[in-house]
């Protein structure tokens, strides 16, 4: 018997719940949903995910043509550019039909400037195909083979928890014609950051504690027991996060332990692992800093001394103790409005990460002379970052470019003369011409006077300016990250249908410097909010779209800031995508055996113990302030959500959709208010790239049909 379509949206039932804070009590009819154990609980996500797909049946042509877009102008049958670590060139390899990459390598030819050029040398290191099941999760969350080249170590999470598996392989019988040997041993609960000693059988990893924070460093010996593995540090300070992983030189291990404002480094000898760690600097509160090793010293690039932007220190080290803060040298100094976010050491020289006028940009530095020289870029509105660069001793430095219009472009940099190469652009096939693309960047006013900037793509012949067109605005703004400019296959598939591409940097990102974070988090969060929609009021004023054409979309953090600007401006929208949204930030906060939840309060505040905190929070918590459709119409919301997601609980996006519908939204079949749930899924939703390609498909399309951009041969 065909399953009858559903005859309208679930509505999970009501259980009241009353929460009690700093005198204001609040009743929260869906608090039940957060328990994934609850008996009605996996049959309502099902049901939702049933309303969706009945709700946009009529897109599934639309969705299929799409994919086939994003196919077609792929590569499929890839490879990418060979670096050299060691012995031995790595590389990865796309291959038609298959989901994931698989990890090559090829000898070096003994010069250490190129491979021996058989194919026939080339080994499989680690091809994930091989144990990836059709349809399910899987995430690789570490790959690092050893000093010597023997050993890889890597870790797989099958369920979106990012709690991986972590795992050894012998790679030397690969050599001889076999296949690599499986070690024995299986590290569970593994979270993310890794480093080999030089020994290349010691290693280090980090485990999570009950609430999804990497909470210990431990040591572990390849072939050994896991249960006899050595907790090398802990962190019991419930707001602080840690990693692990190896300098360039491999001469240090670093582990780092951070809060949202804070950070601490502790040094490890890779030559004798079983030395305790040594203390780069004791925290202090408010100070961050990060380091990178070097012949000549640590160099560190901290906001210390009230340098708000950062600037870059060296600090004398012996063996693996460091001086006091007192003696660290000053190798380039704070200077408001150019943000110092790292660097990399290399023998010789050193490159500066940062940003500028809201770009970022990369700085060459003679670690002896000082001098520094920026690696230039020929478009306003793209950025720059580091590639693969394992060798410590090189007189080359890759780095990768894009822009809204330039595909990712790996070139590779004479140091000594300043030459650079490029070594390879993404493909775009099916006929893909940059020049038929053209991209800006532009301003608008916040209410408070302040200049937001705007990046902007369209294709020249949909969109020339002399009338609105659909447009599709996506913002961020939390935890000081930069959403740069990025090239993007499947974004041609909105850009030929007529769809301009727009990014509001709104504050609470880091483009333009440490202030404009700053300037969007706590008492001032919604600061984030007023910017979004200044870019969208600017969008139609200066007539690129309509409120009738305008689409927003964000994820996360940028989901909060979706649901915001539903509240806050729902008539500037016709269309909302909110992925994995952070939707009910004040309950959720509210609540520290949540996953995370301490080490979100030095970046929203903490509402627990803070009556402020929890007023600015109650103030713009999208699931606490709805607006009844009698007051406002809302756009059409689509929210996703992970059945796995240690970041957003899927309960977040599930209670703001029920909630919505209570509040009269969605009611239409033009505005529909929907949830799409990946049941076998995380934070990052699905993970081979066909199903990847599937689900953009999936929400390109939504976006495209309800801003009336189906038609790929529309014209402006």
């Amino acid at each position: 018997m065909v399953p009858q379509p559903p005859a309208s949206p679930p509505r999970p039932a009501t259980r009241p719940t009353v929460r009690r804070h700093h005198g204001i009590e609040v009743t929260d009819p869906y608090a039940w949903l957060i328990d994934p154990a609850d008996p009605e609980v996996l049959p309502h996500l099902e049901a939702e995910n049933a309303w969706t797909a009945h709700a946009t049946a009529h897109q599934e042509s639309l969705r299929a043509t799409i994919f086939d877009e994003i196919r077609k102008r792929t590569r499929e049958n890839d490879l990418s550019v060979p670096a050299r670590d060691g012995a031995w060139w790595y590389l990865v390899r796309t291959e038609e039909g298959r989901s994931y990459p698989i990890q090559c390598r090829r000898p070096d030819d003994g010069t250490g400037t190129t491979w021996i050029d058989d194919e026939s040398l080339e080994q499989v290191i680690l091809d994930v195909n091989q144990f990836a099941a059709e349809g399910e999760y899987l995430s690789l969350g570490i790959v690092d083979v050893s000093p010597d080249g023997n050993w890889l170590a890597y870790a797989v999470d099958r369920a979106g928890d990012e709690r991986h598996d972590l795992r050894f392989r012998d790679l030397r019988p690969l050599s001889r014609g076999e296949e690599a040997i499986e070690s024995p041993e299986t590290v569970t609960g593994v979270a993310y950051g890794f480093a080999w000693a030089a020994d290349s059988q010691t290693c280090w990893y980090t485990l999570q504690d009950d609430a999804s924070r990497p909470d210990r460093v431990m040591r572990h010996r390849v072939g050994s027991d896991p249960a006899a593995d050595v907790e090398v540090f802990r962190e019991d300070d419930e707001r602080f996060h840690l990693g692990v992983g190896s300098s360039r030189s491999g001469d240090i291990a670093v582990i780092s332990a951070g809060s949202a404002v804070t950070s601490e480094s502790w040094i490890l000898d890779c030559h004798e692992p079983e030395r305790p760690p040594a203390v780069v600097a004791e925290r202090e509160h408010g100070t961050e800093y990060s380091v990178a090793h070097h012949p000549a010293g640590l160099f560190v690039t901290s906001n210390h001394g009230g340098a708000v932007d950062f600037a870059l220190w060296r600090a004398p080290l012996d063996g693996t103790r460091t001086a006091d803060r007192s003696s660290w040298e000053v190798v380039v100094p704070h200077s408001p409005g150019t943000r110092i976010d790292g660097v990399e050491a290399f023998a010789d020289h050193l490159v500066v990460h940062g940003r500028t006028d809201a770009a970022t940009a990369l700085w060459l530095l003679d670690p002896v002379s000082g001098d520094l020289d920026r690696i230039e870029g020929d478009d306003e509105v793209g950025t720059f970052s580091g590639s693969a660069n394992p060798e410590f001793a090189t007189t080359r430095y890759r780095f990768s470019y894009q822009s809204l219009t330039t595909p990712a472009s790996l070139y590779e940099l004479d140091v000594a003369t300043g030459h650079r190469t490029l070594l390879k652009q993404q493909p775009v096939l099916d006929g893909f011409d940059p020049a038929q693309y053209s991209s800006e960047r532009r301003w608008a006013e916040a209410g408070d006077g302040t200049r937001v900037p705007i990046s902007l793509v369209w294709r020249n012949d949909r969109f020339d300016g002399s009338r609105p067109a659909p447009c599709l605005l996506y913002g961020y703004g939390a935890y000081e990250a930069s959403m740069d400019p990025w090239f993007s296959i499947a974004r041609l598939s909105l850009l030929d249908r007529g769809i301009v591409f727009a990014i509001a940097h709104v504050r609470g990102g880091g483009e333009l410097g440490r202030h404009w974070y700053e300037d969007g988090k706590f008492g001032a969060k919604s600061n984030s909010f007023t910017d979004f929609v200044a870019c969208a009021r600017h969008l139609v004023d200066t007539g690129v779209t309509t409120p009738d054409q305008l689409a927003a979309r964000g994820g996360s953090a940028g989901g909060l800031l979706m649901g915001a600007v539903a509240n806050l401006a729902p008539e500037l929208f016709r269309v909302v995508v909110a992925e994995v949204p952070f939707v009910d930030p004040l309950n959720t906060i509210l609540d520290p055996t949540l996953p995370l939840t301490v080490i979100e309060w030095e970046e929203w505040g903490d509402p627990l113990h803070d009556p402020e905190a929890y007023a600015w929070l109650a103030s713009y918590s999208p699931y606490e302030n709805l607006r009844p459709s009698a007051d406002a119409t809302y756009p059409a919301i689509l929210a996703t959500a992970g059945l796995n997601d240690p970041r957003v609980g899927f309960h977040e996006p599930t209670k703001w959709v029920a909630a919505l519908r209570d509040n009269g939204h969605g009611t239409s079949a033009d505005r529909p208010v929907l949830l799409k749930v990946e049941l076998g899924a995380g934070h990052g939703g699905p993970t081979g790239r066909y199903d990847a390609w599937r689900d953009e498909a999936w929400v390109l399309a939504f976006v495209a049909d309800q801003v009336g951009a189906t038609d790929q041969d529309r014209l402006a």
